[in-house]
């Protein structure tokens, strides 16, 4: 089994997605159902987790209506205000809906690189427990102290990390501010992590697999093979990978562990993490 763990959906809306910038012209398209399907009948994907692209509670509702007539999505991380003073209602009116498995917040586009030391933003993810939702943790390496310390604040509350938490990719250097702080949020128990969106944080031109297999080998040793999880952050990879060659890239890079740990690499842990249907 294939299971992608993070991918985007939108119909595309200049004014809507502002972030997709002239630079990023081959996600200037609308990326639906349809574009997903093709994707799953070309690499085998057998489900997907749809992740919110942006803040925005109709795009969330839009994303479940997909999701309810799309079996190959098998789950939602939306998009509610945390930081709100209704965010109770907010949360009563989503959760319990079919396919709803989390929450983010784009952490990463806050100014403030201590934003997830927020009063009223961490409030409001002290409640998603009750309503057995995942918090998506999304931030730029530079934004881990912070990580570590919300993390801490929640401990018994499911939190994923997107992306390997974003270092910043070049060939032959280590993002100096990543791999100590990673390697100590991974620490938390109740945390897992995708493995996805790393080729989009190549800096050079080009990459290969031996670009990537420090963050691989960082990233295992972090997590283990039973708290790490494949992801492509498709349609965002176009950017600097098509979908089977990033997918063929972490199949080799993952040859190394054993048939079991593959099975949980590339479908167990998300089913696990977001409490999906098997």
């Amino acid at each position: 089994m294939l299971i992608d763990s993070h991918h985007h959906l939108w119909a595309y809306d200049p004014e809507e997605y502002s972030w997709i910038s002239d630079d990023m012209s081959v996600l200037r398209q609308d990326f639906l159902a349809a574009q997903l399907r093709e994707v799953a009948a070309e690499s085998g994907v057998d489900g997907f987790v749809s992740v919110q692209a942006r803040q925005s509670k109709q795009e969330t509702e839009d994303l479940l209506k997909i999701a309810s007539e799309e079996p190959l999505i098998r789950g939602v991380v939306g998009w509610i205000g945390l930081a709100d003073s209704d965010v109770e209602s907010q949360l009563e009116s989503i959760s319990g809906r079919s396919k709803l498995v989390g929450m983010r917040h784009v952490v990463q586009d806050e100014p403030d690189d201590r934003f997830l030391d927020g009063e009223a933003f961490n409030r409001g993810v002290s409640l998603l427990g009750q309503h057995n939702l995942v918090y998506d943790v999304l931030i730029f390496a530079k934004q881990l102290p912070a990580a570590i310390d919300f993390a801490d604040r929640h401990s018994n509350l499911p939190m994923v990390v997107d992306h390997i938490a974003k270092p910043s990719i070049s060939a032959g250097k280590m993002d100096p501010q990543w791999e100590p702080h990673f390697k100590e949020l991974a620490r938390r128990e109740h945390l897992t992590c995708k493995f996805s969106g790393v080729a989009t944080e190549v800096r050079d031109a080009d990459w290969d697999i031996e670009t990537i297999r420090p963050y691989w080998d960082v990233a295992l040793e972090a997590f283990g093979p039973q708290r790490l999880m494949f992801g492509s952050d498709w349609p965002v990879c176009l950017l600097r990978t098509g979908y089977q060659q990033w997918l063929d890239t972490v199949r080799e890079l993952a040859a190394e562990l054993s048939e079991d740990e593959q099975a949980a690499f590339f479908a167990g842990n998300a089913i696990k993490a977001y409490g999906l249907d098997a």
